[in-house]
């Protein structure tokens, strides 16, 4: 079973925010998910991100691919290091 991290929509039409979900690859984007790990919201001033840092991580080691979405928020959303 190959897993992925991905966007998956929500919201209503013109008004979306997405869920960050890790999902079986064959499932439809906004079908069954395994589990939800993260919210991310592109209409707000800061475009607000957030992320389970911890299951990101565990599903990473698991092998779970993430989408080049999802990898790139993450980087940006990062804590930087001194």
């Amino acid at each position: 079973m190959a897993v992925h991290i991905r966007l998956a929509r929500h919201g209503s039409r013109k008004a979306p925010f997405f869920r960050v979900v890790v999902a079986d690859q064959r499932s439809s984007r906004d079908g069954r998910f395994i589990e939800h790990i993260g919210l991310f919201d592109p209409r707000s001033q800061s475009s607000a991100f957030t992320l389970d840092r911890a299951r990101y991580e565990y599903w990473t080691r698991q092998g779970a691919v993430p989408s080049e979405t999802v990898n790139r928020l993450a980087k940006q959303s990062a804590p930087k290091a001194i």
